[in-house]
């Protein structure tokens, strides 16, 4: 067995490596990286020397994902979890590293699942014509289920501490990002404006320090986070949220956008969102929405040819519903000489801000032979 002043001789030396504070070659790193591993598992009972194997194991598991060994990886990081898990009760720094080990994991997870602007890569529900794999699904809710407990660890820190309420709202962020994954959008909102708020009241703590531009940086995220996740969301998670103080002020314009895009009247709109009806009215006319479509037309060999201009283009409106455009689409396509005629299937989709999966599209129709009714959504 290494001596535990040893063990901890070595990491520092590791740590000098680790942050360019001392050099190695990419071999010498991976030696220094191994023997360090080893030594910290011949003291499993230590504390720190515990939470230090779950930091390293994790740094290995960086190499392998590199690597794109990712298996590998994964099985590393869930063995680290377990060792810091051990050591989580001994002291707050080592429940620290806890805990962004489980956020960092389930970031690992879920990576298929998001795309790079942290929202589903596969629409999911009924609808979607292809979604996530079984197994991407389940290492989805596995993720969603660390970042939760991410999120127990963290609340159950000293929160005088502004170290842990800065680690709160920031597992809270990703526990939105990872719900939204699954297609809970509702949740993922709720989660992000309890984040938002927790971040407010840091900034207004922190202001002018290091860690307030932190906050600042993570309000702008979540707040696009926001705006690109209200496209999601039925008018009764609107109304739902709204009805739990969980929508703000500032994101109402585009709440009532949302809920008029999906066909909602005014008056409906401004009741359940406890709104006046001129402020409705004010907020349509002055928010506009990207209304995008494409139309396509079925070859003879069954595959779907896109149409050209104007017939797969977009354009901003103001106070129009998504069926509003796919039905002037329609009229407009039947009428014109690119319309196949007959007995030949034809498509039409339109969506709110970018074309994607025919599943979230909030307009669908198919016409021809054993087509389906036009489905507005």
């Amino acid at each position: 067995m290494v001596q535990r002043e040893a063990v901890l001789r070595l990491d520092e030396q590791w740590a000098r490596v680790r942050s360019g504070a001392a050099h190695a070659e990419p071999r010498e790193r991976e030696r220094l990286l191994d023997e360090l591993i080893g030594a910290l598992r011949t003291h499993p009972d230590d504390p720190e020397c515990a939470a230090l194997l779950g930091l390293r194991l994790s740094d290995r598991a960086t190499l392998r994902f590199a690597e794109g060994d990712r298996a590998s990886a994964l099985a590393l990081i869930e063995e680290g979890l377990r060792s810091s898990e051990r050591a989580a009760p001994y002291a707050p720094e080592f429940a620290r590293w806890y805990a962004r080990g489980l956020i960092n994991h389930g970031v690992w997870l879920a990576w298929p699942l998001s795309d790079g602007h942290r929202l589903p890569r596969h629409p999911l529900g009924p609808a979607a014509e292809q979604g996530p794999s079984a197994m991407e699904r389940a290492a989805g809710e596995r993720a969603r289920d660390l970042t939760r407990a991410a999120v127990a660890v963290w609340a159950g820190l000293d929160q005088r501490d502004p170290v842990n309420r800065r680690g709160l709202a920031q597992a809270k962020v990703f526990l939105g990002d990872r719900l939204a994954e699954l297609g809970a959008a509702e949740d993922a909102v709720a989660w992000a404006v309890d984040a938002e708020s927790d971040f407010r009241q840091l900034l207004l703590a922190d202001h002018g320090s290091e860690e307030s531009a932190e906050a600042e940086e993570a309000l702008d995220h979540i707040g696009h986070q926001l705006e690109l996740r209200l496209r999601f969301l039925s008018f009764d998670s609107l109304a739902g949220l709204r009805a739990q103080g969980l929508l703000p002020e500032r994101l109402l314009p585009q709440a009532v956008v949302a809920a008029r895009v999906q066909g909602a009247p005014e008056a409906g709109i401004a009741a359940r969102l406890g709104l006046e009806a001129e402020q409705v009215r004010t907020m349509l006319e002055v928010t506009p929405w990207l209304a995008v479509w494409r139309v396509e037309v079925r070859g003879p060999d069954g595959l779907w040819n896109i149409l050209a201009h104007p017939w797969h283009s977009a354009t901003e409106v103001r106070n129009r519903t998504a069926a509003d455009i796919g039905a002037e689409l329609v009229r407009g396509f039947e009428a014109s000489a690119d319309h196949p005629g007959p007995g030949v299937p034809w498509r039409i989709h339109v969506w709110w801000h970018e074309e994607g999966d025919p599943a979230g599209a909030r307009f669908r129709l198919t016409a021809g032979l054993d087509a389906p009714p036009a489905t507005p959504s």
